[in-house]
């Protein structure tokens, strides 16, 4: 690791820093004279809040609403069911990555469980490995099943354009890519946030990793529309509470604008050859469903005409029934922010990192599993 690198790592750690930014907030806060509620909408955010105790630094000041998390998180039972599905198939390899093959399906089994069958299930680092696979089993159908928000995109646009610049023929994608705008717009218009005391969300922390590639633009909207300051944020303890410090000071002087904490990775266009990549490959689907949010208008992709060949949606016929869900979880809660997981009744008996009962608890970014780790009950 480089220097500069071990010194940018403790500059954002450093305690002394953190520590004036919790004065700061708790003296504005007490000006205020009521808690905040803000929602971050990554998992890795969520995950460091836990780590650093900074939901107990800020108690009775600030208080986190966990959002959907993780690209894991959210997928729907169907989804899953659909992956399992797609893995029977005679003479096929699933390739996907690793947290999918532990969600359970709707008869409670997982890919992995589909694997210690005999099925040819394979996790992958990157979507770049399928394309060996490929040429190494021409026989074999070879599906990538392909998830991500924003930030993984991107390589599954580079994934679908070398396998038709290489001719290969037994090679598809089920694009299960989704849109974070979408989601929030969703969230913000939820039956739940117009009822008054079900769930309050004052702001926004903006997810980090997605930004990089969207830039802060596309959140103008909701800072306007819904009045909603939102505050794009880096993912360390310093990151976080000057987000959050950011938040108040416009909750204070009654602003609702985008702001942007995470400058030395964020810009406000974004990654532009990224977007672009992605614009080449993909199309909008009309609708979605996210695990939680139900059906979300133009929230996802789905691979466009020009790259359809490459479509295993489109290439291969799956028959599903109406998914079934494990009745005593509620993760689809917990990713609305109307629930907390350790009230679920599942939370750290039956529902745990080795045993997950539901998405949430499967992610290494979900908030199950923060609460898991980190929280002392």
């Amino acid at each position: 690791m480089k220097t500069t690198e071990i010194d940018i790592r403790s500059e954002f750690k450093d305690s002394e820093k953190v520590s004036a930014f919790e004065l700061r907030i708790k003296r504005d806060m007490e000006r205020l004279g009521s808690e905040v509620y803000i929602m971050e909408f990554c998992g890795g955010h969520t995950h460091s809040i836990m780590k650093y105790g900074i939901d107990e630094l800020l108690k009775g000041y600030v208080r986190f609403v966990h959002g959907p998390g993780c690209p894991v998180c959210v997928m729907p039972m169907q989804r899953v069911d659909l992956a399992i599905e797609l893995a029977k198939l005679p003479n096929t390899i699933l390739c996907t990555y690793g947290d999918l093959l532990r969600v359970p399906g709707s008869g409670r089994k997982n890919l992995l469980n589909l694997r210690s069958e005999g099925y040819d299930i394979r996790m992958v680092y990157s979507c770049l490995d399928t394309l060996n696979i490929a040429q190494e089993n021409p026989k074999k159908e070879v599906i990538f099943f392909a998830i991500g928000f924003e930030t993984t995109t991107p390589q599954t646009a580079v994934l679908i354009q070398k396998a038709k610049m290489m001719g290969l023929k037994n090679l598809s994608v089920v694009s299960n890519h989704v849109i974070t705008p979408a989601a929030i717009q969703h969230i913000l218009n939820s039956p739940e946030m117009r009822e008054i005391g079900k769930v309050r969300i004052d702001a926004f922390i903006g997810p980090g990793h997605v930004s990089v590639i969207i830039g802060t633009k596309p959140y103008h909207y909701f800072a306007e529309e819904f009045q909603k300051p939102v505050v794009i944020s880096g993912f360390e303890p310093v990151d976080i509470m000057q987000s959050v410090y950011m938040i108040i000071r416009q909750i204070m002087e009654k602003r609702a604008v985008v702001e942007n904490q995470y400058t030395r990775f964020v810009s406000y266009e974004g990654n532009l050859k990224a977007q672009k990549l992605v614009s080449e490959v993909f199309e909008l689907r009309k609708e979605f469903e996210w695990r939680g949010l139900g059906l979300v208008p133009y929230s996802a992709l789905k691979i466009n005409k020009r790259y359809e060949d490459f479509d295993a949606e489109k290439r291969f016929s799956i028959d599903l029934p109406k998914p079934k869900e494990h009745p005593s979880c509620i993760c689809g809660k917990v990713i609305r922010g109307v629930a907390l997981p350790t009230e679920c009744k599942l939370f750290g008996t039956v529902c745990t990192p080795s045993n997950p009962i539901g998405s949430c608890m499967v992610s290494s970014e979900g908030a199950c599993a923060a609460y898991f780790k980190y929280k002392k009950l």
